[in-house]
């Protein structure tokens, strides 16, 4: 256990709590979110819809099971979902300096200061995420001793896509069928759930015009910040929907698909960042449980007359899929390929493969 140097958390509203780093120490700021999952931070710490977000962890503990080996096969990550940390920072309320893992390479700890990413633990997790609940998601800034406080920043106000998605076209498989993805900030893990299902990926970036292409099908990512922002992805989306070929969205990419078809998009008080949010298909009694990460949604009521909800979130009825009554157009606000998290709708990978 290294000499831990004091850490202090300020929100905008002047909330302030201290703990101890654990991590790089370096000031920083952000939007401060939560999420509830029990496990699997190596995964949400590389899952580029983080990025700009101060991360707290509800869950008590974090760090006893280290972080797995950064080892690629076909230039995707075996077990994080992105080559690099997005979050600006980490949180929980205790840290396990000892870890065991068969296949732990080096400790959180380890990890956060090669990336340069600060980590805090003795802050009182539950009483900050029952203010975030109670006053939405905030900003918030981290200091150190004998450092300077940064000015807040709101990670909303930029386009995050630009951050996070590649910068030229990237092919991977070698299947019959070709299926174009709409780089958002990818996870890995959508990745390989296509390419599992035998079919070509050519990675393009967030604002590539890909209709000049020849592809099978679209796949719009997950992502980042707000989709108001990013309005020439919604263009590209926007002439697809004129052809016929097969298009599935995940997270931001429900967003930006219900945005070119004509919808609005609005911001959450606190979002859904969790394991086990309950979703339910629309026209069924079908419920199941999923994995998300996203602060804004869609808007039910301003979804043109050819398009309707496909999930619900059973929680606060919040939008969580749509899909187009006579075209091929469909998509989710959760993450059926999770990682971390259950798999209870790795289906929709199957549905959208069938319409190829």
């Amino acid at each position: 256990m290294r000499e831990t140097i004091k850490a202090v958390l300020e929100l905008e509203d002047g909330t302030i709590y201290e703990g101890k780093s654990f991590g790089c120490v370096k000031p920083c700021a952000g939007e401060l979110v939560f999420n509830t999952a029990m496990t699997g931070y190596p995964e949400s710490l590389t899952d580029p819809s983080y990025e700009g977000q101060i991360l707290v962890t509800t869950y008590p503990l974090l760090g006893n099971y280290g972080v797995p080996p950064k080892t690629a096969e076909g230039g995707i990550a075996d077990y994080l979902e992105s080559d690099r940390i997005h979050c600006e920072a980490i949180i929980c309320q205790d840290y396990s300096w000892a870890y065991s893992h068969w296949l732990a390479e080096q400790s959180l700890s380890e990890w956060l200061v090669s990336e340069n990413i600060p980590g805090i633990c003795g802050i009182d997790t539950r009483a900050l995420t029952k203010r975030l609940r109670e006053k939405g998601s905030m900003l918030g800034r981290i200091t150190f001793e004998g450092e300077r406080a940064m000015d807040f920043v709101d990670p909303n106000k930029e386009n995050l896509l630009a951050k996070v998605s590649c910068q030229s076209l990237v092919e991977y498989g070698n299947g019959g069928k070709t299926v174009v993805l709409v780089d958002c900030g990818v996870k890995n893990n959508i990745i390989r759930s296509l390419l599992k299902r035998g079919v070509k990926v050519v990675r393009v970036p967030w604002n590539y015009d890909f209709n000049t292409m020849d592809f099978d099908g679209l796949f719009i990512s997950n992502g980042p910040g707000d989709p108001d922002m990013v309005g020439a992805a919604v263009d590209n989306i926007r002439k697809a929907l004129s052809g016929e070929k097969p298009v599935c969205g995940i997270c931001m990419g429900n967003q930006l698909l219900a945005k070119a078809a004509g919808a609005k998009t609005y911001k959450l008080k606190y979002g859904h960042r969790s394991h086990n949010q309950p979703v339910r298909m629309v026209g069924t009694d079908k419920c199941f449980i999923t994995s998300q990460n996203h602060g804004f949604a869609v808007d039910n009521n301003s979804l043109p007359d050819d398009w309707e909800p496909l999930f619900i979130n059973m929680n606060d009825g919040t939008n969580e899929g749509i899909r187009h009554k006579t075209k091929p157009f469909f998509s989710a606000q959760f993450h059926p390929e999770a990682c971390g998290g259950p798999l209870d709708t790795d289906f929709i990978f199957d549905e959208f493969i069938k319409l190829l």
